[in-house]
């Protein structure tokens, strides 16, 4: 315990203890100050949970500039047929086999790194991030989202071509709609941060004797060094809220992409360095490890080292329930598979619903974490306004919507995009033999790519009484099975069970009885996952929006936490104190 002293407390901690308010440069206040309004406003649509977004979505050149597409689309072909430029630790090897779905040679290698020397580097680097303090981390993070933003062409056509996601998919949601959910982690890590004072002073009173008082010092300390592991259908959507969560509660971050999908995550990491340096800091609080396929044992092992303490993950059930359970030095994050139902039990019209629901079947072939699987109908029938339909019938005018969106291939191919890899295409041959099939896949040929590789759905007709065992799986791609229940009882039993033990992030239902929508809900509390309700305009089950929908709940197996909340930041660093006597402020009698 420190002795009572007559010297300035002020003083006396800027002798005894490091003061952080010393390390943050000018800069790093500046940038806070530059993007303070925006994360109020961030702040403020985080609470209200209504609309709300800085980047404009539409890749319009009144936004982002009259060349901005020709400039982006530029910028990416500049990354092609040679080796990506980054100035961090490399033992002088390349790595990268990266191939587009749309059938346009990519060619990129980019510097290999040892992962025990990126750890080093952040460790190395982690001191000075971490006596910065909450501001500058904040104010680093919004400049960094700021300049992706700029480079949101350019990241759009790398998205395009490593995801197979169409243009202007990739481009909002590997831009714009990432950039969403990145502000919108850093929105909640500033609230849990700015609950935390930066001192205090501290009186009790002791009766006729003087009080008892003291100074107190509250020091934000990160966790340490977070692994940031990438998808390949959406590596910066999926990877940018632990990224950027890592990055605003001051924790260096590895950022280890799906060795299908480099290229967007390197871009991110290179414009992350550029800022990081240019406010004084070590670049190395991020870095980039590229890998060639089959790095799996690679990865386990990073992800076991004790300096890693957080690990952001997006994967199959697999590897994520294997971080789970051997990464234990870490807090581990996983969003894992899911099985995405929908219950038809009643409708006004079958057409807006079939429509809307083929829609959702058919955005990027199925290869969304929200897209709908399972689809549940009475085995004898449902209502709708023009009197009772029969099941046969409601699973022709699904089969039918489907087919009407495939009419015109050269505008379904822009729906549709191309399918990322080789397993998808093998799990539609697969589900194939299961029969029943209501709608075959097929190749569509792309105006624009004679290459890609362009699949339309596979629908097919399954029972609840035989086949459980192949509807209760997750099938990843546009794979989807038309169900026959016993009642809308059962399908939504079903749900909530499925949801429960096998994971799920959507639940969906159409019914026009208010009993069903009251049990509809009461199933998706069992099974922990959002529930839409009568979709037939223009929102679609598969959709998230940042600062208003929760992507997972945390409480399914499909994810282990929400994206995003206060959960997902607060437990990324810690609160450390320091205290020391002072003379009371008041004597009391």
């Amino acid at each position: 315990m420190l002795p009572f002293t007559n010297q300035p407390v002020g003083q006396l901690f800027d002798e005894t203890f490091s003061n952080p308010s010393r390390i943050a440069s000018a800069m790093t206040h500046s940038l806070f100050s530059k993007h303070e309004d925006t994360l109020q406003k961030a702040l403020a649509a985080i609470e209200t949970r209504g609309y709300w977004s800085p980047y404009a979505e539409m890749p319009s050149p009144k936004v982002y500039g009259e060349t901005a597409h020709a400039d982006g689309d530029a910028a990416f072909r500049a990354h092609l047929n040679r080796i990506f430029e980054i100035d961090q630790p490399t033992n002088g090897n390349t790595v990268g086999s990266e191939t587009s779905p749309f059938g346009v040679p990519l060619g990129i290698r980019y510097p290999q790194a040892d992962p025990a020397a990126l750890v080093d580097a952040a460790v190395s680097a982690q001191r000075t991030w971490r006596d910065a303090g909450p501001t500058a981390w904040v104010g680093v993070s919004l400049e960094i989202l700021e300049r992706i933003n700029r480079a949101s062409f350019e990241m759009g056509h790398a998205v395009m071509h490593t995801t197979g996601q169409a243009f202007m998919m990739a481009f909002q949601a590997g831009g714009p709609h990432a950039q969403d959910r990145a502000l919108e982690a850093v929105a909640y890590a500033w609230d849990q941060l700015r609950r935390v004072p930066a001192d205090a002073h501290w009186e009790k009173p002791q009766g006729k004797n003087p009080p008892l008082a003291m100074h107190k010092r509250f020091t934000v300390v990160p966790r340490g060094t977070g692994l940031v592991l990438g998808c390949c259908t959406f590596p910066t959507w999926n990877g940018y809220p632990g990224l950027f969560a890592d990055l605003a509660t001051g924790n260096t971050v590895i950022v280890k992409p799906h060795p299908g999908a480099i290229l967007p995550l390197a871009i991110t990491v290179r414009i992350a360095r550029d800022v990081l340096r240019e406010a004084g800091f070590d670049p190395n609080v991020i870095t980039l490890l590229a890998t060639e396929p089959n790095d799996g044992e690679l990865a386990q092992q990073l992800a076991l080292c004790p300096q890693i303490k957080l690990i952001d993950f997006t994967g199959s059930t697999q590897n994520g329930t294997w971080l789970e359970h051997h990464a234990h030095q870490a807090h581990v994050f996983t969003e894992k598979a899911g099985v995405n139902q929908i219950v038809i039990d009643s409708v006004d019209d079958i057409k807006a619903a079939a429509r809307n629901i083929a829609f959702s079947l058919a955005l990027y072939s199925g290869q969304m974490c929200t897209a709908p699987q399972n689809i549940y109908v009475p085995r004898t029938g449902i209502k709708t306004a023009e009197g009772a339909m029969t099941f046969d019938a409601v699973a022709q005018a699904l089969a039918a919507a489907v087919e009407k969106i495939l009419v015109e291939p050269a505008k379904a191919v822009e729906l549709l995009g191309a399918i990322q890899n080789d397993g998808v295409m093998q799990r539609i041959d697969e589900a194939r033999k299961l029969g029943g099939i209501l709608v075959d896949s097929r190749a569509l040929e792309h105006p624009a790519f004679p290459d890609a590789r362009v699949r339309t759905p596979l629908v097919l007709q399954l029972d609840a009484a035989t086949d459980s065992a192949q509807f209760t799986k997750e099938w990843f791609g546009p794979i989807s099975f038309v169900i026959a229940t016993d009642s809308t009882d059962q399908s939504l039993d079903l749900a909530a069970h499925t949801a429960a033990e096998h994971g799920a992030l959507t639940l969906s239902v159409y019914s026009t009885d208010n009993s069903v929508i009251k049990a509809a809900h009461e199933a998706s509390l069992r099974g922990g996952v959002a529930l839409s309700i009568n979709l037939t305009g223009g929102v679609f089950v598969n959709q998230s929006a940042a600062f208003s929908d929760f992507h997972g709940t945390g409480a399914n197996p499909a994810a282990n936490a929400a994206l995003t909340d206060a959960a997902f930041v607060a437990n990324r660093f810690r609160v450390v104190q320091s205290r020391i006597h002072v003379e009371p402020k008041a004597v009391t009698a």
